[in-house]
């Protein structure tokens, strides 16, 4: 196979010349290429359409109205990280820094597990 041929799409493999005919083995070979061709395809509209579902979640369109709270509170924690560790901080000044670092303790093995 020659390299001046233009890419093609995945699509198509390049034409044969006319005339040529491939043995069985070569024919077996471009079949299997087919299929890992179609395999590929496949395994891209996957995951195209995983990155979708997961943006369409993080953004709350993916939650039914009637979705559990911890749902909901998951889903914005996941679209606005800086107004919650804000809000986070702010919590713990307010608390003081005895009873801040105390919570710390507990919580913090808590959030490096689920990591």
């Amino acid at each position: 196979m020659s390299k001046s041929a233009a890419p093609s799409a995945m699509d198509t493999p390049p034409p044969l010349p006319p005339g040529v005919t491939p043995t069985p083995e070569q024919q077996a070979v471009l079949e299997r290429i087919a299929a890992q061709r179609a395999r590929l395809r496949a395994r891209c509209r996957a995951q195209r359409q995983a990155r979708a579902q997961a943006a369409a979640q993080v953004h709350g369109a993916g939650l039914p109205p009637g979705a559990p709270l911890l749902a909901q509170v998951v889903a914005f924690v996941r679209a606005h990280p800086t107004a919650v560790a804000a809000a986070a901080a702010a919590l713990g000044l307010a608390a003081g820094p005895r009873r801040a670092l105390r919570w710390a303790g507990v919580l913090l093995p808590l959030l490096l597990r689920r990591r």
